[in-house]
């Protein structure tokens, strides 16, 4: 019962949303410069959430928890000048994000204003191009896949880097080769921010490079979609390592040892849209991050466990999108191994998600719905180097999101099932 009065709140409040909302349209777009060489173009991107867990409130934080928030609520200039460089300034607020990834949050969480990505690029060549700035690394192609563009719900919510978010600062070259069949990816980052001895051992560079091989239509952006909605046929396979040499110390109190940060992962992709019957999505992953064991000193560096700390995992995920409605139904499976995760040593986590999506103006104007569940291998009250009496349990979260873009549309191909959505 329960489930079922969560769901259809769920369900039923996104589509008041839904009836409320204005389709999207084509941004405002200004000209400068001799002979209006200079573009800039402005652009928001919103995604509105219910969401509804069985765990977090109450006396014994054991009863259901409803939660609205915005997922991403994001503003961007993209500005263009001649044929060689562009750029990309993205800010994003979120406000009360207080349901996490494992956990109800104890407290608000507030809110915040970023800049996310400042970026300039430089397109110097098909095979050799140029970003500075503040953008995504090259490891994982999940973290690298749009936003707004996923197959389900979101992406991953285990395949961040340690010490940084989904962006960091630095410089990065690629390009695409043999007809754009290879891409290719280098990095160099900050990595940890810089800090003095008292907090990590030395000062050093993040190091990523990342390669993929397009084997049917290629793949020759900087950033991968989840989904390409059956405009594509797709297989992808690609791989990454990543280093930062240094990056933690052993045993923080003694300051005896230093363990360096490295990481790598590898991917495959495929999409294939079969006339008449519908189009089958398909991605997979392995992502292994290692600190060398440090998490088995007396004092280990706590940004080496956690979430983004030592970890290997994988996941699976797979779509269908109907022949001639704008629907398509999506799962996915995540399988991870915790070094140390909320006190508990060698720690698993199982999550699986299904639902659907209903694009009522492409991407642009979207409803999601999805229902996942998180376990845990140990599942009781620990404690350990971090605190005492943290509990952990499996739980079920129900989310519905509506998603809104204002961009310039990409153009749809005549006969589209996407192209005469209203």
């Amino acid at each position: 019962m329960i489930r079922k009065t969560m769901i259809r709140l769920a369900v039923f409040t996104a589509l008041g949303s839904l009836m409320l909302a204005t389709a999207a349209a084509a941004g405002p777009e200004w000209t400068f410069g001799p002979e209006n060489q200079g573009t800039l173009k402005f652009e928001y991107k919103g995604q509105f959430q219910l969401v509804a867990r069985d765990d977090g409130s109450g006396y014994q934080n054991d009863e259901n928890t409803y939660h609205f928030n915005f997922r991403r609520n994001r503003l961007a200039l993209m500005g263009t000048y001649g044929e060689v460089m562009s750029v990309y300034v993205q800010t994003e607020f979120t406000e009360d994000f207080n349901v996490g990834t494992l956990a109800v949050a104890d407290q608000d969480q507030g809110s915040e204003f970023q800049m996310l990505d400042a970026v300039v690029r430089f397109d110097l060549h098909p095979a050799f191009k140029v970003s500075v700035g503040k953008f995504k690394y090259n490891l994982s192609r999940e973290n690298l896949e749009s936003c707004e563009n996923p197959l389900t719900l979101d992406r991953s919510l285990y395949i961040r880097a340690p010490f940084v978010t989904t962006r960091d600062a630095g410089v990065a070259v690629w390009g695409n080769l043999y007809g754009d069949r290879l891409q290719y990816r280098a990095d160099l980052m900050e990595g940890r921010k810089a800090v003095g001895y008292a907090t990590a051992p030395k000062s050093n560079f993040r190091y990523s490079v990342r390669g993929h091989v397009s084997l049917l239509e290629p793949e020759s952006e900087y950033g991968y979609r989840g989904t390409y909605l059956g405009k594509k046929k797709v297989f992808t396979l690609g791989a990454a390592y990543q280093v930062e040499p240094n990056a933690v110390f052993t045993d923080t109190v003694t300051k005896l040892g230093v363990a360096h940060y490295k990481g790598w992962t590898a991917d495959a992709y495929a999409e294939y849209p079969l006339e008449g019957v519908g189009t089958f999505t398909f991605g997979s992953a392995y992502e292994k991050v290692d600190f060398d064991e440090s998490y088995l000193t007396l004092h280990p560096e706590l940004g080496a466990l956690g979430l983004n700390g030592e970890k290997n995992g994988w996941y699976v995920k797979g779509g269908y999108l109907l022949p001639k409605h704008p629907v398509q139904l999506f799962g996915r499976f995540e399988q991870w191994r915790f070094a140390m995760l909320n006190n508990v040593y060698d720690q698993g986590v199982d999550w699986f998600g299904a639902g659907v999506n209903y694009f009522v103006r492409d991407q642009q104007l979207k409803l999601t719905f999805e229902a996942s569940r998180t376990s845990f291998d140990r599942t009781g009250t620990f404690d350990g180097l971090q605190g005492a009496g943290l509990t952990t349990r499996d739980f079920n979260t129900f989310t519905t999101q509506l998603q809104v873009v204002f961009c310039e549309r990409a153009a749809l191909p005549a006969g589209s099932v996407l192209s005469g959505a209203a």
